[in-house]
């Protein structure tokens, strides 16, 4: 059986200390950072599967870092932080965090979280006996190889804009409602999901459509939802 590894980096050693006491319980194999520099140190040399990263750290900051690690990676990252404003959150879903979670938290909350981006990353979820692979005008969704192609060249997206995506093709033509797809993808109820759902969707129009705000695939339907053309 696969021993996944969470690498948690923050800049205060007691908080490491006590997420990897709760994740060691959970069978989990747990890396330490203190800043963003070492955690990419840590990235280079091991197998991470789910990344906890706070925000604010010296050195090399969160925001930072995950801009770094999503050159290469698309390796789930839940960020922390102390800032529960909901711009706060944008920002860091908008550059490529999968989850974010507010200080102060309870660690088994975490480790829900955990999780849940383990369950989306390594198995893809409930889509796994779904067609393997679709195409829809030069858009290219393979789930096997849980990778998305755009007439032959790879599209780089983090496992919840995979997951969106995934769920839009396979049911290329259906309109979803910002809850529909929040609670199927993020599987939990949805709560104040409207912020969180559009900035993802902006960011796999970005990565997806030659002009973005004239879509060909990631439609608009006013009022209801969105969807992806067939």
């Amino acid at each position: 059986m696969t021993q996944f590894t969470v690498l948690v980096t923050d800049d205060d050693q007691d908080i490491r200390d006590g997420i990897e006491i709760y994740l060691k319980n959970e069978g989990y194999r747990v890396l330490k950072a203190e800043n963003g520099q070492k955690a990419i140190e840590l990235l280079e040399a091991n197998e991470v599967h789910v990344i906890v990263l706070d925000i604010m750290m010296p050195m090399l900051d969160g925001i930072s870092t995950t801009f770094k690690i999503r050159e290469q990676r698309n390796i789930p990252i839940i960020m922390l932080s102390a800032k529960a404003e909901d711009s706060d959150k944008i920002h860091g879903l908008s550059v490529g965090a999968d989850d974010y979670v507010t200080k102060p938290f309870h660690p088994m909350e975490l480790v829900a979280r955990v999780k849940s981006q383990l369950r989306r990353y390594v198995s893809l979820g409930t889509y796994q006996d779904k067609s393997q692979r679709i195409e829809i005008d030069g858009l290219v969704m393979d789930s096997d190889a849980k990778e998305v192609l755009l007439h032959g060249d790879s599209v780089k997206l983090t496992p919840i804009e995979f997951k969106i995506t995934e769920l839009l093709m396979v049911n290329a033509g259906r309109v979803f409602s910002i809850r529909d797809i929040y609670e199927r993808v993020w599987n939990e109820p949805a709560y104040n999901a409207e912020n969180i759902v559009a900035v993802h969707i902006r960011k796999i129009r970005e990565k997806i459509e030659t002009d973005p705000k004239n879509p060909r695939y990631l439609k608009v339907v006013w009022g209801i939802g969105y969807k992806i053309e067939k």
